[in-house]
């Protein structure tokens, strides 16, 4: 992935130990899972996930405390809270799914996905998570590489990229042309 590498000793620099920290254990998963389905109230959560009472309060706390999940009285009964997600938490979207995927296809066992998830203007199955490039250009690991940030937009032979206009929500990107282009 380049000439350089990342620091790896140096874990503050990267923010996969940061979300690490925060996310990386199965329940926390689960409940950001559950919590995507729509379940808000405690006892839901109790009862869906089959997680324990203390377990469920801790991770609850954690997510709320990080920012994921926020704390509101229910709007019919105001002694009761419910857990929403935030923009942070709905942020983690693209790394679930990601996850999902990968469990799907690498698991030990076959995992047949019912109900599946589909974009709901065509109701079609979504398609894998990819790396996108500035451009919209999906990459792989081979098109990877480190820099410093001094030398964004370097090119191998000195010569200066710009930014192409990033994608935006709704953007439709053809992905077999996309495909075509990152294989070479």
């Amino acid at each position: 992935m380049g000439e350089i590498r990342e620091p790896l000793r140096e874990l503050i620099e990267c923010g996969l130990p940061q979300a690490l920290e925060v996310m990386g254990e199965r329940w926390s998963f689960m409940i950001l899972r559950a919590s995507f389905n729509g379940l808000k109230h405690f006892e839901e959560f109790l009862s869906e996930l089959g997680i324990a009472r203390n377990i469920l309060s801790n991770r609850l706390a954690k997510l709320v405390e990080h920012g994921i999940l926020k704390r509101e009285p229910c709007e019919d009964d105001r002694r009761k809270i419910e857990y929403r997600l935030t923009d942070k938490g709905f942020d983690l979207l693209p790394a679930m799914l990601a996850l999902r995927q990968w469990g799907q296809k690498h698991g030990a066992e076959m995992v047949t996905e019912d109900p599946v998830l589909v974009d709901q203007r065509d109701r079609l199955p979504i398609g894998p998570v990819s790396i996108l490039a500035h451009d919209g250009r999906i990459l792989n690991h081979q098109d990877l590489w480190l820099v410093k940030r001094t030398d964004l937009g370097k090119r191998t032979d000195g010569s200066f990229a710009t930014a192409g206009t990033a994608l935006r929500h709704g953007d439709v990107v053809d992905l077999e042309s996309a495909k075509r282009a990152a294989a070479g």
